[in-house]
């Protein structure tokens, strides 16, 4: 599931596969943009804002992308055929002398002016990893809503961009509270945004989202504390993890996952939880 980590990986990526070089082929393939030419452009930059991924090119052009739940790039050597899926879910090639970056199942693909990004993320919270990380700015804006859901101000990108539905319920475990808790009754708001900022940085590097540690995974293989969980013994206190779908999970059944026992706050339905002293 594309978050944060995921997306600076992949510019990353992209960024050592086609910053300085020449564009000699260039597809997009979305009906919008299907007859725009960027060959002969050079790639300036691979620029991640949260979780959308800003690619720019000489002449004052930005190609924006959108991983949402399914969408990917890869980057194949020059020449060299694809592997990322079937050919019909490819959504755009960019192509160098010496590679080729393929865009699968992009849900969103804009080409606009580089001038108008703003457009497009300057509605976005600060950036977990971005080089202008403001936990402070972060910290106001998950607390505007005293009253909303802690879940809820956490997925919301407005807030602090970068996390999506596994560093949400893996956060809230972390701070010992429901997804449901009220924001405005957060223990630690500042050590929260400490671990979102070092869990997602630890992740950039691209392989397995890990949130547990070395020693828990050597230990037990277990990567994530609640995530995809359901029914296994907590790490702290061996009850089983539960989990709902729909909100405060973001909708589109989304799953919270929540330990019934260590962590405090309301559960869905509204009924009251604290933990065991």
């Amino acid at each position: 599931m594309p978050e944060g980590d995921t997306v600076r990986h992949t510019a990353d990526r992209l960024g050592a596969a086609l910053t300085g070089r020449r564009l000699v082929r260039a597809e997009l393939r979305v009906p919008r943009h299907a007859t725009a030419d960027l060959r002969g452009r050079t790639v300036l930059d691979v620029t991640p804002r949260g979780k959308h991924l800003l690619t720019r090119l000489d002449g004052g052009l930005t190609l924006h992308s959108h991983l949402r739940m399914t969408g990917a790039w890869r980057v194949h050597p020059a020449g060299r055929g694809f592997s990322g899926g079937p050919a019909h879910e490819i959504r755009a090639i960019l192509g160098t002398a010496d590679a080729t970056a393929v865009g699968y199942r992009l849900p969103v693909l804009d080409l606009v002016r580089t001038a108008d990004e703003h457009r497009l993320v300057g509605h976005l919270g600060p950036d977990l990893l971005g080089p202008d990380w403001d936990a402070a700015e972060a910290r106001r804006r998950l607390l505007a809503d005293p009253d909303r859901p802690v879940g809820d101000a956490l997925l919301d990108q407005r807030s602090l961009a970068g996390v999506g539905n596994v560093f949400m319920n893996e956060l809230c475990f972390l701070a010992r509270v429901t997804p449901w808790l009220p924001a405005g009754l957060l223990p630690d708001p500042d050590a929260l945004l400490a671990d979102a900022w070092r869990l997602l940085d630890a992740n950039r590097g691209g392989g397995p989202r890990t949130t547990t540690g070395p020693e828990t995974v050597a230990r037990s293989g277990r990567r994530l504390y609640v995530y995809g969980a359901a029914g296994r013994p907590c790490a702290r206190c061996r009850t089983a993890i539960r989990v709902a779908y729909g909100e405060p999970a973001g909708g589109h059944r989304r799953p919270a996952y929540w330990c019934p026992r260590c962590q405090q706050g309301p559960a869905p339905g509204g009924r009251a939880q604290r933990p065991a002293a």
